[in-house]
Formats: structure tokens, sequence, C-alpha cells
């Protein structure tokens, strides 16, 4: 495919801008490593919530969305719908509670919360697994996907498409730190959606197509329609509605979707000015994310099935791409190519965007991991801040380099997402639990960690490939891994002391959980003669838990509300739309009751 003059004006401008910022905020970023990692702790909440969206705008998501929707219609996409109950207990029970405990890094919780060498064990290995072996698979899905985009519209091998791709991110991310991608993240968010939004009106639009009334009618599109999977389908309710509502949502790890906050979105609630600025910031998140991005990425999977109707129909459309790499992912790619002149490269620009939004997030995120929770905690505690920074900057370059060697060994992003949610299984339970029950310890933590890992490993490799048992499927691992994983911690919290006392006094002093579970701790608190309890009123999870039911509501209404506009189902879109409106309004009253205590 031959890009105009106007098509690398587009791309070339706005490079030319995201690096212009990193050199702008460069020196401010070098201060010291609160700076370069959550600039200064002053961030507004809208700020952040685009941050957070921008991020999760990922190049590698319109891709992953298209294999699902290819593979098990529109309802297949309720393997991450259900995530939006994790977003908005986050918002309204643990934003205030990340925002109260000052730290840097989510990593630091665990020598807040735990006591003695386990903690700061769990703390330094936390560092390097998530830092970067897990951080690593992430961008490496990321990567994956830009050099599937390279490939088919551009006809760049992996390596040319990694390095044009990732030289202004790692450029920009190791110059301005947080406040660099923050502030780029803004600009890429604007452009991004007006890439997804152009992509599918064309598509849509294509001959081949017939516009939406033609998309919507043709045999191969109808069966693919439905947003509530096929009730007669047994197997089809369990593994997308049920298993997701009854166990995922609560129960699996996932980066971005962390029961409890953590990562990068426990970073953005960091960096906010204040408890309000960062629930006003996930709040956000979680509407853009779930009720305003995914129609115009489903409209292209969808018309894709028109044009693209098999794998054969991609392999004969490109030939050059490696065989190894053809799955249906590779559809969304594959329907841009139909752009007109400008806006392929406005969309061209805005996918490079979305990669670059992703992965400088997670360079600064894993870096802040290994320069604040390893090399300062454990190999050179008297760094100085300008050491801090430029081991972090060090850092950001060698995560790029080893995330782009890694992604040359995947095939498709709904193969990594697999992988990456048996990893989380049954470690979603513990990272609610641990702030409101005094009884979970860092032996808890690692038992999870270990015992969750060694199921995915097992049923990914051993159980099949060595034992040659009868693969398992999907939903069958993920509630073994749950329920093996969970009885494991469960019983080694039991079976092991508790935090030192002192601990638990001063973490309870810092963040005021509150609850039944910390009952036993108040009371020995009060013999001993410790004032542990500020001047907060009642326990604001029984309102936390109703704004975040309601906030569910809301969303969901307004997402298949959109749906509905789309299909052409007016008399529900309207009942879905009133809907919207009033759990909005009730969410808007009893939110109030909730910040006002903040």
């Amino acid at each position: 495919m031959a890009l105009q003059t106007i098509d690398w004006l587009f791309i070339l401008g706005f490079f030319v801008i995201y690096l212009i910022i990193g050199v702008v905020v460069a020196r401010q970023a070098g201060k010291d490593s609160a700076e370069f990692f959550l600039s200064g702790r002053n961030m507004p909440w809208w700020l952040l919530g685009v941050s957070m969206v921008a991020t999760t705008f990922s190049t590698d998501t319109p891709n992953l969305v298209t294999d699902i929707v290819r593979q098990n219609g529109v309802a297949g996409n309720w393997t991450w719908w259900v995530f939006l109950l994790t977003g908005m207990l986050t918002v309204f029970v643990y934003a205030r509670l990340w925002r109260r405990s000052g730290i840097l890094t989510d990593l630091e919780f665990y020598e807040l919360r735990y006591s003695g060498r386990p903690a700061a064990f769990l703390r330094g290995f936390r560092a390097i697994y998530l830092g970067v072996f897990f951080n690593i698979m992430i961008m490496a899905t990321v990567c994956l996907a830009i050099i599937k985009i390279g490939g088919v519209m551009l006809n760049l091998s992996p390596a040319q498409t990694l390095f044009w791709a990732s030289l202004i991110t790692v450029a920009y991310s190791t110059l301005g730190g947080l406040r660099g991608v923050l502030i780029t993240d803004f600009f890429q968010f604007i452009v991004a959606m007006i890439g997804a939004v152009g992509a599918a009106v064309v598509a849509v639009n294509l001959p081949e197509v017939g516009g939406l009334s033609g998309l919507l009618a043709h045999e191969a599109v109808q069966t693919k329609l439905n947003i509530l999977p096929d009730f007669s389908n047994r197997d089809a309710v369990i593994t997308l509605l049920v298993l997701p509502f009854a166990v995922q949502w609560w129960s699996v790890w996932y980066p971005g979707a962390e029961p409890g906050g953590g990562g990068y979105i426990a970073q953005r609630m960091l960096s906010a000015k204040n408890e309000k600025h960062a629930v006003g910031a996930t709040l956000f998140f979680n509407a853009a994310h779930y009720a305003l991005r995914p129609w115009p990425w489903i409209l292209v999977a969808l018309a894709s099935l028109v044009v693209f109707p098999d794998l054969d129909a991609l392999q004969k459309a490109f030939p050059h791409i490696d065989p190894g790499v053809l799955r249906h992912d590779l559809a969304y790619p594959a329907m841009l190519t139909f752009l007109p002149a400008g806006l392929l490269g406005l969309v061209l620009a805005s996918l490079v965007a979305a990669f670059m939004s992703t992965i400088s997030t997670h360079l600064n995120w894993g870096s802040s991991y290994i320069v604040n929770d390893f090399y300062t905690r454990f190999l050179h505690p008297e760094a100085d801040e300008k050491t801090r920074v430029a081991v972090g900057r060090l850092a950001t370059v060698l995560l790029m380099l080893v995330a782009g060697v890694l992604a040359g060994f995947l095939n498709n992003a709904l193969q990594a997402f697999t992988i990456l949610l048996q990893i989380g299984a049954g470690t979603g339970l513990l990272f609610i639990l641990r702030w409101f029950w005094w009884r979970i310890n860092a032996w808890s933590e690692i038992t999870a960690m270990v015992v969750s890992f060694v199921l995915a490993l097992y049923f990914q490799l051993v159980h099949t490939q060595v034992l040659g048992f009868p693969e398992l499927s999907a939903s069958t691992q993920l509630l073994l891994g749950v329920l093996l994983t969970t009885v494991a911690w469960v019983a080694v919290t039991l079976l092991t002391p508790p935090a030192e006392e002192e601990t638990l006094f001063s973490f309870y002093r810092l963040v005021q959980p509150g609850g039944p579970g910390w009952r036993q701790v108040l009371e020995r608190a009060e013999q001993a003669g410790e004032t542990v309890s500020s001047e907060r009123e009642g326990w604001d999870v029984p309102v936390g838990i109703l704004c975040m039911v309601l906030g569910t509501f809301a969303i969901y209404a307004a997402l298949f509300a959109a749906g509905s506009w789309i299909y052409g189902r007016t008399t529900m879109a309207l009942g879905l739309s009133l809907i919207a409106v009033i759990a909005t309004a009730l969410l808007w009253r009893s939110s109030r009751r909730l910040l006002i205590r903040s």
C-alpha cells in the first residue's frame, strides 16, 4: 500500500508533536523520582482519566475485539466487558484508599501493609515479576499488533515496524516521565478516537458491505450480532456470561482491570491531586473504556466478515504475510487498507498513537518498579534522585528492546489475553480483601502468586504436551485455577502468623479502611493505648458498593443503548437510554454522599 504525501504529513506531524512534548517537560520530569514517576502528585482527574483510556486504547485492542467478534460474535466481548464490575469497585471503594496511602508505587503497599522479610521479598520479587516479565509480555502483545499493522498496511518487516514505531515512544518516555506520558496521552486519545470512528464509517460503506443496512442483513453477520449469547447454547452462556459474572471479574488479575486497583491504574490514582480527583479519574476511565469506544471496532470487525469471511480469504489478499501470524485479529488492519488518502494517514497515525500511549505507560510503570521497588530498595538505598531518574531512563530503553524481541514468538492477541487471564486466576479475591481483612499477610500473596503461575504453566504446557492428557477448555482451566489458588492462599493465611501489630496499627492509622475485618486490631490498639482510628464517621464501603452497582447499570445501559441505536432497534434503544439516565442520576446523588466524607 502506497501512502500519499498527506498521509505522511499526518504521521510525521504527530511524531514531531510527541517529541516536542517530551523535550519541553524533560527538565521538570528529571527533578526527582516522584516527579518522573508520579508527575508531582498534582494531576487533575480529567487528564488522568483520559490517560487511562488512552493506555487501554492499545494497538492490539481493536485486533483483539475483531478476533473475538469474528469467532464468537459481539457477545464474545463479555470476556472483557465483565471487568467493568472490577473497575467500578475500584472507583468507589479503592481509589480513595490508594490516594491516602501516599506511596510512590503500588508495590510499596507490601511493606506498608505487611511486615518482615516476607514483605520485603514480595515487594522485590513482584518488582521484577510484574515490572519486567509480566510487563514485557503485555508490551509484546502490543508490539505484535503494530507488527501486523505494519506488515499489512505498509509491507514492512517486523524489525522495521518496531524500530520506527518505538523510536519516538522511547524518546519522549525517557525524557518526559509520567508528565510527558499524560500530556501525549491526551492528544493520542483524541487522534485514536477520530481514527477509529473514521475507519468504521469507511468499512461499513464499502461497496461489498453495502452500508449499515447491508451489513446488518448479511448472512455472515446476522449470527454475530447478538449482544447476549444464545441462551439455547449452554456452553456459550456458561463461557461468555455465567463464568465471567460468577467468577472471573472478582477472581482474576489482569492489567488495567486489577481487583482493588493496581499497576498503572494505581499509578494514576497515586498521582492525583486528592482523593476526589482519584475517584473522578477512574470513573471517567471506566465510562469511556466500556461505553464510548467499543462500537467503532465492532462495526469494523462485522464488516470484515463480509470482505474477508475466513482465514483463507485473508491469506489470499495478503500472500506476503507470514502464515505463522495469520489469525482472525489480522482482519482489522486488513480492513484499513481500504481507507482513502488523508484518512489513511490519520487512521495509521491513530494506531501508532495507540501503540505509543500503551507502550509509554508500561515503560514508565515498569521502570518505576525497577527503580523504586528493586534498585533503590535493595541494591542502592543511598542513591540520589538524579541517579534514580537515570536508572529509570535506562530501564525504559531495555524494557522496550526485550518486549520487541518477545513479540516475535506470539501469534495472536487472543492467545496472549487468555494466557494472562490464566496466570492471574485466583489472585483477585486476595487483592480485594487485603485492605479489609487484617489476617491476610505476605505469605498469602506469595502463595497466590506462585500457585496461579504454576497452574497456568501446567495447563499451557504440561497437561497435554508432556502428560498427553486431553486439552481442557479455557473455562475449565480458569475455574480450576481460581478454586485451587483461592484454597491455597486462604489455607496459608490461616496457618501463618499475621503481620506485626505495629505494622497493622500504622497501616490502619494511615489508610482508615474500616469495617468488621479490622475489629480485632482496633480492640488491641485500644488496649495498648494506641490511637489508630480517625474522626471519620461510619464505614464507606456499603455506600461505595451501592455506587458500584449504579455505575455498572449506567455504563452497561449506555453501551447497549448505543448498540441498539446502531441495529435500528428503536424501542429497546429508548428503554436502555432511559435506564442509563436514571442510573446516572441516582449515582450522582449517592456518590456525593460518599465524596463528602473524603
